[in-house]
């Protein structure tokens, strides 16, 4: 381990609109969009959004600010606007996925760059600087922690690694020195923490704890930024984040090729609001159902293939075959599978057939085995599907779910899947909003764009 704190550090510090690849913005716009359409509906819709409005009410945190939660009708305090923009965005599990890190990179930076942004009157270029800088650095320490040790250790790379992105985002925008982020990843260094235990009860944790790096990262910024000294080697110490987070790090990767090859690119976005993990066998199981005219009566049994960490997420079936809560069925590949399998598609409104018994008893058919052919691979994140019925057995592997880069929708496919989830809050104005945030660069003042998100 050699300096990566200090190389990443130089790395915001020195980043330039300018330096940025054409198609490296547009990506990080449509990624933008995306998330914010899950924002959106999560205002008005995720069952876990009344208990953080309810709990920053009863710590008088609710007080006015100019910072905008997207969906909501007020304005917040920049740090609050980071948590609740980073819990909600997260909430309906339908944000983007970085393959190699196994992580979802908008959750942590994009409400942190909105939220600093908007402080400190920051243009439209200059948010979607901080937005790619903020993807570079979390998506880079997740290759570096190595997700699949990461997740053996019980961590939830999203809320690790994103709060030093969130950081970077936010300090880039402050325009911090060199010294002074790494004094802020320093600070991110103490406030990276999230569990993966949420997946015993479909806990509302995995939200939470995605906010809070959003907001962490927000402060962590702030305190660098008032001259806060905050440990060196963040990273790569003797207690940092590699050594205490992965037992099989890489930290040359959080440093490869850094400013030559853009992680931002290898970002892909979710067809469906489940964990990412479950994307590549719903893709399968749909065509399959389409091109063998298959009917639920049909299938005599379903065998899922993933890759090991797949089977952690959402492959126990004794937790994960019937779940109860919105949670539960986005972390079960038997929820998940046996809903495409019966109605040949899934989205958001679907998580009402939870307890539906003819999914349950569909279900009931799956079993979810980890597959060797999978492991070792550059992404984790294809399926083998195995379909029995009384004519045979139907078979295919998927390696990868679409809507990752080689399949990467276009802006319009994109626009849609905002305005799907954004309408029935903004009505009128989501197209309006839309437009503004696909054309972010061209503001002067990056507020005039979010408020038309409120």
């Amino acid at each position: 381990m050699a300096n990566e704190t200090a190389t990443l550090a130089a790395y915001v510090a020195n980043l330039k609109f300018d330096d940025i690849p054409q198609e490296v913005l547009e990506r990080a716009k449509c990624l933008t969009l995306d998330y914010l359409g899950s924002t959106i509906r999560a205002r008005s819709e995720a069952e876990s959004t009344p208990s953080l409005l309810k709990m920053l009410e009863t710590l008088s945190l609710d007080g006015k600010g100019d910072s905008t939660v997207f969906g909501d009708s007020k304005t917040w305090t920049p740090a609050v606007a980071a948590l609740l923009n980073g819990a909600l965005g997260h909430s309906l599990d339908f944000d983007d996925t970085h393959a190699d890190s196994s992580l979802h990179p908008s959750a942590p930076v994009v409400p942190a760059a909105f939220a600093v942004g908007e402080m400190v009157g920051a243009s439209g270029k200059d948010v979607l600087t901080a937005i790619v800088a903020g993807y570079e650095v979390c998506c880079r320490l997740g290759n570096a922690l190595d997700p699949t040790s990461h997740y053996a250790k019980g961590f939830h790379p999203t809320a690790t690694a994103g709060t030093y992105g969130a950081a970077a985002a936010a300090g880039k925008l402050f325009g911090l020195s060199q010294e002074q982020l790494i004094s802020a990843f320093g600070v991110s260094g103490s406030q990276a923490a999230g569990s993966l235990q949420f997946l015993v009860n479909g806990a509302w944790n995995k939200r939470y704890q995605v906010g809070a790096a959003a907001m962490n990262g927000v402060i962590a910024a702030t305190l660098a930024r008032n001259e806060f000294i905050g440990s060196s080697e963040s990273v790569e110490g003797k207690h940092g984040l590699l050594v205490g987070y992965s037992d099989t790090p890489h930290p040359e990767k959080a440093v490869a090729d850094l400013g030559a090859v853009y992680e931002t690119m290898k970002i892909g976005v979710k067809p469906y609001p489940s964990c990412r993990y479950t994307h590549a066998a719903i893709d399968t199981l749909i065509a399959m159902r389409r091109e063998h005219n298959l009917t639920p009566e049909q299938v005599k049994r379903v065998e899922i293939g993933l890759h090991r960490n797949g089977i952690t997420l959402t492959g126990d079936a004794s937790t994960k075959r019937h779940p109860t809560s919105i949670v539960g069925g986005q972390f079960s590949m038997f929820f998940t599978g046996a809903l495409a399998l019966d109605q040949g598609s899934f989205g958001w409104d679907d998580y009402k057939r939870l307890g539906d018994k003819a999914i349950d008893t569909l279900a009931d058919r799956f079993d979810v085995v980890q597959d060797e052919r999978l492991e070792g691979k550059r992404h984790p994140f294809g399926a083998r599907v195995s379909i029995h019925t009384e004519d045979g057995v139907h078979e295919r592997i998927a390696a990868d779910p679409s809507g990752e880069p080689d399949s990467f929708p276009d802006a319009s496919a994109m626009q849609q899947k905002f305005l799907l989830l954004a309408r029935p809050v903004l009505d009128k104005r989501a197209e309006e909003f839309a437009d503004a945030i696909l054309t972010l660069e061209r503001f002067d003042r990056v507020a005039t764009a979010t408020a038309l998100g409120r």
